[in-house]
């Protein structure tokens, strides 16, 4: 199943916009804020697709009984331009456990580059709700990557992965090399054109510099 929030007219776009414009992507700092703002949205959509139990709670006046989410999460994110996304999660799901995923370009002389994995920090993730994070959905290669090695730690209930903007060919690749059951992606956006260096446009350009500066 793919969910585009962008479709709808929401406030989502508004975010998306900034995230892309050349003369707002100067601040950092709101760059980060909006990825952050836009994981509290994406947290508030996939909230509605959790499974809920009734609790009792009191007051001080009195108890009522309540439908709250009873599903054990994991949030895991891409480093580093997954981290303000991840926070947005944790804003809403705060109960949530974490794992972090580093997986890299790594560039060879003939100008071609491998997708590289480097480091793993995950809890079980055994039958518990995996919310699989990364801003760009370029390729799509870095995203099976992450997938492959978490489920190394268990096989998720559900997984929900989310990138912000995603291309045609990323989807298409994740459609063939990860298995369609019991997956959920949610997109903000979707372009039509990957570059032969894997580049979305119109895009936004790179992430992670644009949150926490350029790289060698």
């Amino acid at each position: 199943m793919i969910n585009v929030l962008g479709k709808e007219n929401s406030i989502l776009n508004k975010f998306i916009a900034e995230l892309r414009d050349v003369n707002i992507q100067n601040d950092s700092m709101r760059f980060r804020r909006n990825l952050e703002r836009i994981g509290e949205i994406f947290a508030y959509e996939i909230s509605k697709t959790l499974t809920y139990g009734q609790q009792q709670i009191k007051t001080p006046l009195g108890e009522l009984n309540i439908l709250l989410p009873d599903n054990n999460l994991v949030v895991a994110s891409i480093m580093r331009a997954g981290l303000p996304l991840h926070q947005g999660f944790l804003n809403y799901f705060d109960k949530a456990e974490n794992a972090f995923i580093s997986a890299f370009r790594k560039y060879h002389k003939d100008g071609n580059f491998s997708i590289q994995f480097g480091y793993l920090s995950s809890p079980s993730i055994e039958n518990k709700t995996l919310i699989l994070s990364d801003p760009m959905l370029a390729s799509g290669s870095s995203m099976v990557l992450a997938y492959k090695n978490l489920i190394g730690k268990g096989i998720p209930k559900h997984t929900h992965i989310v990138s912000i903007i995603a291309s045609k060919e990323g989807i298409e690749f994740l459609r063939k090399n990860i298995s369609k059951e019991k997956i959920t992606l949610w997109v903000g956006a979707v372009d039509d054109e990957l570059t032969a260096k894997a580049y979305i446009v119109p895009g936004l350009g790179d992430a992670g510099d644009l949150a926490y500066g350029a790289k060698e």
